[in-house]
């Protein structure tokens, strides 16, 4: 059984993102948590609430037991985009792109080869 959590319009790069997710995709829950927990970037803390959204998802929903969850899929897709203006010199401006993310994790049991 897969169980999936995610979340939506995280203010942050989908490439600053992704580097993160390389991480942990493939490893079990509890070493995914523990390779977040040390991992100096800002996206860390928002994958960790997302998979620890989806083991809770995987227990309540589907009554898997935690310790043989694994990451099947993590992906990071494109928000919207959020489109600001800078002052720049001479009186022109330049524009500033405040680029947004959606992040999902897939987690399943290890009885599950093929998925």
């Amino acid at each position: 059984m897969n169980a999936r959590a995610q979340a939506r319009f995280i203010r942050e790069s989908p490439y600053k993102v992704r580097r993160v997710l390389d991480l942990v995709r493939g490893l079990p829950v509890d070493e995914a948590q523990t390779v977040l927990k040390f991992t100096n970037r800002k996206a860390a803390d928002a994958i960790g609430k997302v998979l620890a959204s989806a083991v809770a998802n995987a227990e309540h929903n589907f009554a898997l037991d935690a310790d043989e969850l694994y990451v099947a899929q993590a992906f990071a897709d494109e928000g919207p985009t959020l489109k600001r203006w800078r002052p720049r010199a001479r009186g022109r401006a330049t524009q500033i792109l405040k680029r947004t993310s959606h992040i999902t994790i897939v987690v399943a049991d290890d009885q599950e080869e093929g998925s």
